[in-house]
C-alpha cells in the first residue's frame, strides 16, 4: 500500500513539476481602428466641449484566436471606451459571411479598454450618443472594418503555440477613486485584503511551439483616465502606450506601431472604481483635500479633481503606461519553466439575457431567503456629479441621496419616474429613468450579452460594465467556487474582462450602492445588479464544466436604421490666397538637441475627408548614409503630435506637428512630411502631402 502512495505522490509531482503543456493554434492580429480626428465629440467623459482634434497614438483592435482543434475562441481587446451591442452584431454579421460556421456571438469576445479619448457617436442607444450629437458614421465604420481586419489576420496566421499564465503584483499605478463607497463593504471581507483596489497583474504569454513569440494579453485594473476631460487629442491612453512599448520592444524600433507580428493587449478589468490619478483628488482652488464622502471643495464638485504622477496629463499617461509595461516585461520575460501552462480545452458559454425581468435569490438576515427582481433602466443624481477624474456639471455631487425639485422637474421633462422605478431603486433618487424612455428609441439596454471563454485552467468572464474592485472579488471567487464545485479542480481561475460586447455602465456592490456615489448611481439595474450578475455567471460557468447547452436568450435589437446623426459634414476646404495644400507655413528650427520639440505647421484639408487607416498623417523622416529618407515616426507614436485647427478663413484649416525628440535619438538629419486629404465643393477628395526642410538634430 505504502509503494502505490509513494508512486501516486510521484505522478502528482511530476505532473505539476513536468508536465508538458497543452498545444493549441493560436492566431494574432492588429489593425487600426482611428476614428475621426477633428470635430467628433470623445466618448467616455460626456463633456460635449471635448471633441477630438488630432492625434497623438492610433487606436488598435488586437486579437487572438484560441483553437484546440475541437473548439475555438476569440479574444478582441480594443482601444476604446467601450464595446456596444450593434459594434458586435455588425462585426459578427461580417464574420459569419466570410468565416461560416466558425465566429458568432458565442465565442467571440470584444472588450473595450475605456480610453476616454477617442470618438464617440457609435453606440447605438441615445443615452450614449447625446454629447455626440448622435450617430457617427465614421467611429462605427472604422471601429467594425479594423475588429473585422484584425481577427481576419489573426485567422490566417494561425500556428501550433503553448500558452503562459502568470500573476504579479503592480502596487503603484492605481488607487480607489470612491474609497467612501469601498469602506461601506463589510469589514471581515475588507480585512481579507491588503489594499482597497485590485494590485494583481494577470498576463497570457503566447510562445509558438518553435520558441518565437506570439504575443501577450495582460489584465490590470485601471481607468483609461490619465488623459483628462481637456484633452482634444485621439489618445489609447495608459493601457495603449503599454502596448506600443511592449511591441515596439519585441518587433524592433524598426517596425512601426500597428505594422508587427507580435501583439501586445492591455485589456481592461474591474477598474469601476480605479483610478490612474495616483496623486488623489483635492480642490484646486485651495490645494487642500476634497471632502470625503461627496469630493466636494467648498460644496462645488467642479473644484476638486485628481491628478496622476507626472507634470501633465501626457506625463502621467507616460508614467502608469510604463509601470503596467515594466511589470508585465518582468513577468514576460520569466523563463517558461516558472509560468503555469495552460492545459485543457477551449470552451465557451454565452447566453442574453433580459435583466431588467431578471429575478435573482437575495439573503436577508431579516426575512431571509427572498426573490427579487431587477429595475428598469436609471441613472441617480450622483451620475450627473461625474468623478474625481472627470467632474461633471452644476450641482450634482456624489454620495447624493435625496431629490432636489428642480432637477426632478428637469428629469421628468422626458418622462417622470414612476413609484415602481423609484422604489425598486431606492436609496438612488433616479434623475433619469432611462429604461421608461422610448423617444426616438431606447436610451439603454435591457438585453444583455454575459459570456464566459474558457482556456485550460483559466476563465475569461466578459462582462458587460465596470464591475468595482470589491464586486470583481466576489465575482472571480464565485466563479472559481462554480467552476471547483463542477469538476473544474482547484486549480481554475477567473479573470474579468471589463467593458465587453455591450455597456451597461457600473456593477457595485450592494453596500456600495447604498453610498451612491457615481459607480452606485450609474448601476443601472438596481442594487443587487451585482447578484444578478453573480447568478447568471455562474450558470455560464457551470454549463462549460457540465457540457450543458444553455438557450441562446431573448435577441437584442440591432438599431441602426434608427441612428440620428446631427453632426455637420465637411462641405469644402480651400487654402489662403497663393497657397496650396501641403504648403509649410512653419518650418523648424534648424538646429535642436534631443528632449527638444520641433513644430512645422501646414495647410491642411479636413482630417474627416479621410481617416487614414493604417496610414498617418505625419511622418518623422531620418536622411541615410546613401541619401534616402526613412521614417521613423508616425502619427501613432508617443512622442509625436498631430494638431488641427481652423483658420479665420472659410474652409481654411491648419495641421501643427510635433515631435518631442527623444534623448537617444542619434546626430543627423532630419525632416517632417504631412499627409492628408482636402474636400473639392463638389464632393470629392483629393490626396496631398507636404515636406518640410530638413533640419539637424545634435548631440
Amino acid at each position: 500500500m505504502e509503494f502505490f502512495f509513494h508512486v501516486i505522490v510521484f505522478a502528482f509531482v511530476f505532473h505539476v513539476c513536468f508536465a508538458v503543456p497543452s498545444v493549441y493554434q493560436v492566431g494574432v492580429g492588429i489593425a487600426d481602428v482611428t476614428g475621426p480626428a477633428a470635430d467628433i465629440n470623445m466618448m467616455g467623459y460626456a463633456q460635449p466641449a471635448q471633441k477630438s482634434a488630432g492625434i497623438h497614438t492610433r487606436q488598435y483592435s488586437r486579437t487572438f484566436i484560441i483553437d484546440d482543434e475541437t473548439r475555438r475562441v476569440a479574444f478582441v481587446s480594443v482601444d476604446c471606451a467601450l464595446m456596444d451591442q450593434v459594434v458586435k452584431t455588425e462585426v459578427v454579421r461580417r464574420l459569419e459571411s466570410k468565416f461560416p460556421g466558425v465566429y458568432s456571438h458565442k465565442n467571440v469576445v470584444l472588450s473595450g479598454t475605456h480610453t476616454h479619448s477617442g470618438p464617440g457617436g457609435y453606440l447605438q442607444y441615445v443615452l450614449f450618443l447625446v454629447t455626440s450629437k448622435g450617430w457617427v458614421q465614421q467611429s462605427f465604420d472604422a471601429l467594425v472594418d479594423g475588429i473585422v481586419k484584425s481577427i481576419d489576420i489573426a485567422d490566417g496566421n494561425m500556428q501550433s503555440a503553448n500558452i503562459y499564465y502568470s500573476k504579479d503584483i503592480l502596487v503603484d499605478a492605481n488607487i480607489n477613486r470612491s474609497p467612501a463607497s469601498y469602506l461601506n463593504n463589510p469589514a471581515p471581507e475588507r480585512a481579507k485584503y491588503t489594499y482597497n483596489t485590485d494590485k494583481d497583474m494577470v498576463q497570457l504569454k503566447f510562445v509558438s511551439t518553435t520558441g518565437q513569440p506570439i504575443g501577450i494579453i495582460n489584465w490590470y485594473a485601471v481607468h483609461c483616465t490619465s488623459m483628462n476631460n481637456t484633452n482634444p487629442f485621439i489618445s489609447s491612453d495608459n493601457k495603449g502606450y503599454a502596448g506600443l512599448l511592449f511591441e515596439g520592444v519585441v518587433n524592433g524600433a524598426d517596425i512601426m506601431p500597428g505594422k508587427g507580428p507580435f501583439v501586445a493587449a492591455f485589456a481592461s478589468s474591474n477598474l469601476g472604481d480605479v483610478s490612474p490619478n495616483t496623486m488623489g483628488a483635492k480642490c484646486i482652488d485651495t490645494g487642500l483635500p476634497c471632502d470625503f464622502v461627496s469630493s466636494t471643495c467648498n460644496g462645488r464638485t467642479q473644484k476638486c479633481i485628481a491628478f496622476g504622477p507626472g507634470k501633465d496629463m501626457v506625463d502621467s499617461t507616460r508614467i502608469i503606461g510604463e509601470k503596467q509595461f515594466q511589470k508585465a516585461w518582468g513577468m514576460y520575460e520569466k523563463d517558461n519553466s516558472e509560468l503555469e501552462a495552460l492545459e485543457g480545452p477551449v470552451q465557451f458559454a454565452h447566453q442574453f439575457v433580459d435583466m431588467p425581468n431578471y429575478w435573482v435569490e437575495i439573503e436577508d438576515p431579516v426575512n431571509g431567503s427572498t426573490m427579487t427582481k431587477l429595475c428598469k433602466p436609471a441613472m441617480g443624481y450622483s451620475f450627473a456629479a461625474g468623478t474625481t477624474d472627470g467632474p461633471g456639471a452644476f450641482d450634482f455631487t456624489q454620495g447624493t441621496s435625496s431629490e432636489n425639485n428642480f432637477w426632478n422637474l428637469v428629469g421628468s421633462a422626458l418622462v417622470k419616474p414612476s413609484e415602481e422605478i423609484k422604489q425598486c431603486h431606492s436609496p438612488k433618487p433616479v434623475l433619469l429613468s432611462t429604461g421608461e424612455i422610448t423617444w426616438p428609441y431606447d436610451w439603454h439596454p435591457s438585453i444583455v450579452e454575459t459570456q464566459v471563454l474558457r482556456i485550460g485552467q483559466l476563465l475569461i468572464a466578459a462582462v458587460p460594465g465596470e464591475f468595482t474592485t470589491m464586486a470583481g472579488r466576489r465575482f472571480r471567487e464565485a466563479l472559481n467556487s462554480e467552476a471547483s464545485n463542477n469538476g473544474g479542480g482547484s486549480n481554475i481561475k477567473t479573470v474579468i474582462a471589463g467593458l465587453s460586447n455591450v455597456y451597461t455602465h457600473y456593477v457595485t456592490t450592494f453596500e456600495e450602492y447604498q453610498v451612491q456615489r457615481y459607480e452606485g448611481a450609474s448601476t443601472i439595474y438596481g442594487p443587487h445588479t451585482l447578484s444578478a450578475h453573480l447568478d447568471q455567471y455562474k450558470t455560464l460557468t457551470r454549463s462549460i464544466f457540465k457540457n450543458e447547452t444553455l438557450t441562446d436568450g431573448p435577441t437584442p435589437p440591432f438599431l441602426l436604421d434608427k441612428q440620428i446623426s446631427l453632426v455637420p459634414g465637411v462641405v469644402f476646404d480651400k487654402p489662403a490666397f497663393n497657397r496650396k495644400f501641403g504648403d509649410c507655413l512653419v518650418q523648424p528650427y534648424p538646429f535642436v538637441r534631443p528632449n527638444e520639440t520641433v513644430t512645422a505647421t501646414f495647410v491642411a484639408g479636413h482630417p474627416r475627408n479621410n481617416l487614414m487607416l493604417d496610414n498617418t498623417f505625419m511622418n518623422v523622416e531620418a536622411k541615410q548614409t546613401d541619401g534616402s529618407w526613412k521614417v521613423i515616426r508616425t502619427d501613432a507614436h508617443f512622442d509625436t503630435f498631430f494638431f488641427w485647427e481652423r483658420t479665420s478663413g472659410v474652409g481654411q484649416s491648419e495641421a501643427h506637428l510635433r515631435w518631442i525628440v527623444p534623448g537617444d535619438t542619434p546626430e543627423g538629419e532630419y525632416r517632417i512630411s504631412h499627409f492628408g486629404h482636402y474636400k473639392n465643393i463638389d464632393g470629392s477628395t483629393v490626396p496631398y502631402s507636404g515636406t518640410t526642410q530638413s533640419f539637424t538634430v545634435g548631440a
